[in-house]
């Protein structure tokens, strides 16, 4: 059992405005982006399953989806708005749970 929530640097895509309308849509693979929007994602378009991170200002993970499928919906509290998408099985693979806080870096 873990006490002590962790810090998780991931390396990300920041998405512009014009980016993330279009997303991981038509990519052969998953890899980590992040973008701002409030309430929702879709996986429309995608061949491939993805994790999602949702985090508060502070960055910390209010909530969790894991092996998000294609052609689904997703919504959460409207109060946040940074979203963090993953490869399938990259929240397993590094252990991330909620209230862990995720420092983001820019690629």
């Amino acid at each position: 059992m873990r006490y002590n929530n962790l810090v998780i640097e991931i390396k990300v895509k920041k998405l512009t405005k014009f980016d993330k309308t279009r997303g991981l849509m038509g990519a052969e693979k998953a890899y980590p982006i992040f973008f701002m929007t409030h309430f929702g994602i879709h996986t429309f378009g995608l061949n491939f399953p993805i994790d999602v991170l949702i985090l508060d200002r502070n960055n910390k993970i209010v909530k969790i989806v894991e092996r998000l499928k294609p052609n689904r919906l997703f919504f959460w509290d409207l109060r946040f708005n940074n979203v963090v998408e993953l490869p399938e099985k990259e929240i397993k693979k590094q252990g991330i749970k909620l209230k862990d806080i995720i420092k983001l870096t820019i690629i």
